[in-house]
């Protein structure tokens, strides 16, 4: 057993037996049967285990059942192992191309029936889509052959192993082998055969591969048609109806490229595809041809002669239940809410996905960076010592791997750049890969990020460059050495088109500074955008011991290594539902931008090929949120890359309200991916009429006081605040502390960002041990004066000298009750802040403060850094609402420039507050939660939160940025907090 199985489990060749080369997942009438389904399987903790299951007369009436496709360690509410979530980490010793012996091993029996008819057959194949890691195959006690590439396709000759009438097919797969080591991609180790396996009978006079490359060019498409057949196939007859074009090809001789006049092309935007088939006399094949030219010319990435914008997401095969189990309705609705959402490209992080799904990016129309199964990351740990990217050894693996990648999906008209990978260093190997890329598909470029000096590869790709970076990348004539080039490598790379990878790690409340990124696209016309890290957080669905459910991650399936909730960096949660950070790029990246000019509005088409009759424009008009009028507005067809200019209504601002002009881009009719009358894009313009605050009343009649009295809807006992409007309330106590966000938790590399970052320090480790999160309060002093209160406190932490000074004065002005707040900080504070502000605590009372409505920004939450979504309006949402079910607990939920805000309990009004500027004219924002910023920061759960009997609100002067710091640069220095004097005002009246 040891002396056969050994080499297997580390044999760095892709496996034995499978069909070469790769062809085309093609849509076929030949007949095919699915072996999908429930099939017997055992589970044995090592691959020491016999073999005899494979047996045609094996008694498997004592297996389990588990669904095909399927991933074990998601079967059997634990019985078969649990899941391991790691980024970089190998979760078993790095000795390549080894395997412990502790290796979890399916085996897998069904069995299934052929047709008699089907003896009539050319050859039986039997197609596996995906399987991880590396599996054996049985046909009735027959072994077939093995093969390695978890998300690759590998077909197997079973034409002398099958029988008409009953068969059966065992499968034995191992969690680990040597291939694991070149699939170490950021994402749940998750073995078994987790997509479908499909017996297909290929036809004597069958096509085994069709491939219809395309182009265009004036209204004028080329077809250039490569068929694979034997001589019993032909004639061969192309045919596409729609454009009237019917080739009848005699003999491999006749297959040549054609030209096909009045094309409509191809392009994300119009994912225009003709119906398509090539046919024998046995068997058809249908595609769909969508025409397009792609092109690098100079620096620039062009698409039928327009330059490509990627607004791009990396996606990954993710879902809490099924895991990358591929099912067809979800991932329809995944690529519609991505349309719905500006998004026009995917990068395929980093394996090719289920073949259907680049159906629906074809027919949905994206701009696809189809990527190969391969990262080699972990190898970092030992200085990338014995990396297979440059080992001669796993050659043969490498080429296999990317020669099954562009086979399989070379006839997508969505995938405009092949990449060979993700992470794995660089290496001979990888320019192998690039090479018979370049030889097989001149027409595509090649992408691969660590390919650093661009010697093998047609695109300039990074990671996480901060946007200062990213300019200098797109700056003509810079002299700055780029990343890990000399001075002449940097020169050859400014002259390729360069494209974010990966950007704006989107890991809870984040990221920030997405708009700085897209104004770089916009003036230098190198930079060709990027792929936000990542579409959709990868929870897995759990539940407590109690049945609460919750989305794990990394450490919830007690993993001996693991890395935490860095899986969960999506801008979408684990149960679909998109979080701020995606209505932000939605924002950022709309393809209209409305230019506000006296009484008229230009109007941007920064689309690549659609212009704007697909749109209609609207407007309204509010006053302090209330809308008063509206209408359409006259707007002439754009086209793609031009302007134009439309009036604008006859707007009467309002004498003692705020005057807003909201224009809106919306569909004129429902599309594939949105109903009519769908937002596109929108913009607002003030043109409230200025009020200046009320003035300060100065006071001189202040003397010392008890500070027990009443002022009108306020209770006060000692100075401190007992009730309000009837009702008992806490505070206002200073809080300078947030529950740390996850860029605020990521240790800073002392380079991007804010000046203040320490290397290898979070600001998270800062903020506690300056003490942020355990501020006490020392009363210095109660004055009274006629109608006022004051009181002057100092603010600091134990084991700290730095301090904050914070005097209050409590006033009727008009008729109301004021609150004003002077918030003075010492010197000797070493870190940024994450806010300042001031926190009320409003106890249930057997009613709990459980509702907001306010007028300000929203409705979704904003922070210094990402205010592009934000729309100045009246909002009401419950306590529930208002924060983000992030994986982690955080902060979030904070609403910036506030102008009015009332709490409600039930349908009950409870408190008004309004909030003045400060002398500067800066407005506050607002948080309304059930627990304190340290209580959410103590939580690695949602369900780790205690029972609460109390709201609170957060009034903030100031709010930290967000940045992208879990993983890229720092805050922005612009909207980086630090410590600073600030005002607070606020009327309170009775609800």
């Amino acid at each position: 057993m040891t002396s056969e199985l050994s080499p297997l489990l580390s044999d760095t060749a892709p496996g034995r037996g499978a069909l070469r080369p790769a062809r085309s997942w093609l849509h076929s009438d030949a007949p095919s049967l699915s072996l999908n389904g429930p099939w017997r399987f055992r589970l044995s903790p090592t691959a020491w285990v016999s073999q005899d299951f494979a047996a045609e007369g094996f008694d498997d009436q004592q297996w389990d059942s588990i669904p095909v496709p399927s991933h074990w360690v998601l079967q059997g509410d634990g019985a078969y192992g649990r899941p391991i979530y790691t980024n970089i980490q190998f979760p078993f010793p790095i000795d390549p191309p080894h395997v412990p012996d502790e290796n979890p091993t399916g085996d897998y029996r069904r069995h299934f029936h052929v047709p008699a008819e089907w003896s009539a057959a050319d050859r039986i194949v039997l197609r596996f889509d995906g399987v991880e890691s590396l599996f054996r195959v049985w046909v009735n006690g027959v072994e077939i052959g093995s093969a390695s590439g978890s998300r690759l396709a590998h077909e197997f000759d079973v034409t002398s192993a099958v029988r008409p009438g009953d068969n059966v097919v065992a499968v034995r797969v191992h969690q680990w082998s040597a291939a694991s080591y070149v699939e170490d991609q950021d994402q749940w180790w998750l073995p078994g055969i987790f997509r479908d396996v499909t017996l297909l009978v290929r036809p004597v006079g069958g096509i085994e591969d069709v491939w219809l490359r395309t182009g265009f060019d004036n209204g004028q498409g080329r077809l250039d048609p490569e068929v694979v057949a034997d001589s019993t196939a032909f004639p061969l007859t192309l045919r596409i109806p729609e454009l009237g074009v019917e080739q009848v090809w005699s003999s491999a001789a006749d297959v040549k490229p054609l030209m096909v006049a009045d094309v409509q092309p191809w392009s994300a935007e119009q994912p225009r595809l003709y119906d398509a088939t090539v046919s024998s006399a046995t068997e058809r094949i249908a595609l769909r041809v969508g025409f397009r030219t792609v092109e690098i010319r100079g620096d620039q990435f062009l698409v039928n002669g327009h330059r490509v914008v990627f607004h791009g997401v990396n996606r990954h095969e993710a879902h809490p239940e099924r895991g990358r189990v591929f099912d067809e309705e979800h991932a329809r609705e995944d690529l519609a809410r991505m349309k719905r959402f500006n998004v026009n490209a995917i990068r395929t992080s980093h394996y090719p996905p289920h073949p259907r799904l680049l159906d629906l990016a074809d027919e949905f129309g994206f701009w696809v960076v189809l990527e190969c199964d391969l990262e080699t990351h972990g190898f970092d740990k030992v200085g990338w010592a014995g990396n297979p990217s440059d080992d001669p050894a796993w050659r043969e693996a490498y080429l296999d791997r990317i020669q099954r990648t562009v086979e399989r999906d070379k006839n997508h008209p969505s995938i405009v750049i092949w990449s060979l990978g993700n992470e794995a260093g660089t290496g001979s190997n990888l320019a192998a890969m690039s090479a018979w890329v370049h030889a097989r598909d001149a027409e595509r470029p090649v992408h691969y990020e660590g390919d650093y000096t661009g010697d093998y590869t047609d695109i300039y790709s990074r990671m996480y460059s901060s946007v200062a970076e990213t300019e200098e990348i797109g700056t003509d004539g810079a002299r700055t050495k780029l990343f890990n080039c000399t001075p002449s490598q940097s020169i050859r790379q400014r002259t390729k088109p360069f494209l974010l990878c990966e950007y704006a790690h989107a890991m809870g409340n984040g990221p920030g500074a997405l708009d700085e990124y897209e104004a770089l696209v916009h003036r230098h016309p190198r930079l060709h955008g990027g792929f936000v890290w990542e579409w959709r957080d990868h929870g897995i669905l759990a539940t407590t011991p109690d049945g609460t459910p919750y989305y794990a991650y990394g450490g919830d399936f007690a993993e001996v290594v693991h890395d935490g909730n860095f899986v969960m960096d999506g801008m979408l949660l684990s149960n679909d539902v998109p979080t701020p950070s995606l209505h932000e790029y939605k924002a950022v990246t709309q393809p209209i931008r409305f230019t506000f000019d006296d009484e008229k509005v230009a109007i941007s088409n920064l689309r690549h090929s659609a212009d704007t009759s697909d749109l209609r424009f609207r407007w309204r008009v509010e006053h302090d949120g209330t809308p008063v009028a509206s209408g359409d507005l006259d707007v002439s067809v754009v086209t793609a890359g031009g302007s134009g200019w439309a009036e604008l209504p006859h707007v009467a601002a309002a004498p003692d309200a705020e005057t807003w002009l909201t224009i809106e881009a919306v569909l004129a009719a429902a599309t594939a991916w949105a109903p009519e009358g769908h937002r596109v894009a929108t913009a607002q313009l003030d043109y409230s009429v200025s009020r200046p605050a009320p003035a300060v009343r100065p006071r001189k009649d202040w003397h010392p006081g008890d500070g027990t009295l009443a002022l009108g809807i306020a209770e006060f006992v000692g100075g401190s605040l007992a009730r309000l409007a009837g009702r008992v309330v806490t505070g206002p106590r200073l809080e300078l502390f947030r529950a740390p966000t996850d860029n605020d938790e990521s240790p800073s590399d002392g380079i991007e960002g804010s000046d203040d970052s320490t290397p290898g320090v979070s600001h998270a480790e800062l903020w506690r041990s300056e003490g942020l999160d355990r501020l006490t309060s020392r009363r210095l002093s109660v004055a009274h004066a006629a109608d006022a209160l004051r009181t002057l406190d100092k603010v600091s932490a134990a084991n700290s000298g730095a301090y904050v000074m914070v005097e209050s004065v409590w006033s009727l002005e008009d008729g109301e009750l004021e609150l004003r707040v002077e918030i003075e900080p010492s010197s000797g504070w070493g870190s940024v802040w994450p806010r300042i502000g001031i926190r009320f605590g409003l106890p249930d009372d057997n009613a709990p403060i459980d509702g907001a409505e306010w007028f300000g920004l929203g409705p979704l939450e904003s922070y210094p850094d990402s205010l592009r979504a934000a729309r100045m309006g009246r909002f009401a949402s419950t306590i529930e609402d208002l924060a983000v079910d992030y994986a982690r607990p955080q902060e979030s939920g904070h609403r910036s420039q506030l102008r009015r805000l009332t709490l409600s309990s039930g349908e009950t009004e409870v408190l008004r507050l309004e909030a003045l500027p400060d002398l500067y004219g800066r407005r506050p924002g607002y948080t309304l939660s059930r627990h304190t910023p340290q209580q959410i920061a103590k939580a690695r759960h949602a369900f780790e939160l205690p029972e609460s009997t109390t709201s609170h609100l957060t009034i903030d002067a100031a709010q930290h940025g967000l940045g992208s710091r879990a993983c890229g640069p720092d805050v922005q220095p612009e909207f980086a907090l630090r410590p600073q004097a600030r005002t607070i005002r606020l009327r309170l009246t009775a609800g």
